[in-house]
């Protein structure tokens, strides 16, 4: 990704802040965008401590007019916008005859409006330009199984994958590529709070996973940085899956 430049929204934490700090490894000037300014500042001064490019950018994804600033910040600042990730995401857990309008449109709006607003905005800079782009929207093995309680998650996660076949296909004759990635569990900070302290939950993941345990973020990463390269040249319309076997299993792995 030498001389590349790239926008990773939700980039302050997890699987984002993986991404922005790989793709600067790989030689990419990247534009973080998130809505906490704090934890965003850490994330670009590791990548420049490290030796790479980039800046923040302070962005709301609900906003059309602030996922706009950010494509045209990033062209100003770099004069390219070459990839862009969709990562931002929100998740709630609520029973689903508890799921109240206000959570559900919250939800949506961030995780699946979001996507559309990044991708339409940057490709249309994209096609404006020329340039042959690659997008990453950010799914989730819970666009295909479903756990209880997250009807409005994996309701706007199954809808990004659809969303990302339907860019894919009306952006290709521009020579742009879209595609997703669909993380099984990561160990997020978040996610090292909530389960590594719960014995249970971690069996229970275990149970689940055939590799058994959590991705690291940086392993889902090295999927965003195929699917922003020439690696995955013939790729578009296709959500890959780093799930650690989760998909692939019918039932539960046996205890051992």
């Amino acid at each position: 990704m030498q001389g590349k430049v790239a926008v990773v929204t939700g980039a302050a934490r997890g699987i984002g802040a993986a991404i922005a700090e790989r793709f600067a490894a790989e030689g990419a000037r990247v534009v973080a965008a998130d809505m906490d300014p704090m934890a965003g500042d850490a994330v670009v001064g590791r990548i420049k401590q490290a030796g790479g490019e980039g800046r923040f950018v302070a962005c709301d994804v609900t906003r059309r007019d602030q996922v706009a600033a950010l494509m045209d910040h990033a062209i100003a600042a770099y004069g390219s916008l070459d990839v862009v990730c969709a990562n931002a995401g929100i998740i709630h857990n609520t029973p689903f005859l508890e799921l109240d309008d206000e959570t559900f449109d919250r939800v949506v709006a961030v995780n699946l409006k979001g996507v559309f607003y990044t991708g339409q905005e940057a490709a249309r800079r994209m096609v404006e330009r020329g340039i042959a782009g690659k997008i990453v929207n950010t799914a989730s093995v819970n666009a295909v199984i479903v756990p209880q309680g997250l009807a409005a998650y994996n309701a706007s996660k199954g809808a990004v994958n659809q969303l990302t076949k339907t860019m894919a296909v009306e952006l290709a004759p521009h020579g742009i590529r879209v595609n997703a990635i669909g993380p099984g569990s990561v160990a997020t900070d978040l996610f090292r709070s909530a389960m590594l302290t719960d014995p249970e939950a971690m069996d229970r993941l275990r149970a689940r996973t055939p590799l058994g345990r959590p991705a690291d973020p940086a392993e889902i990463a090295g999927a965003a940085l195929f699917l922003a390269t020439d690696d995955s040249a013939y790729f578009t319309g296709q959500t890959i899956y780093p799930d650690g076997g989760r998909l692939a299993l019918s039932h539960v792995m046996p205890k051992g």
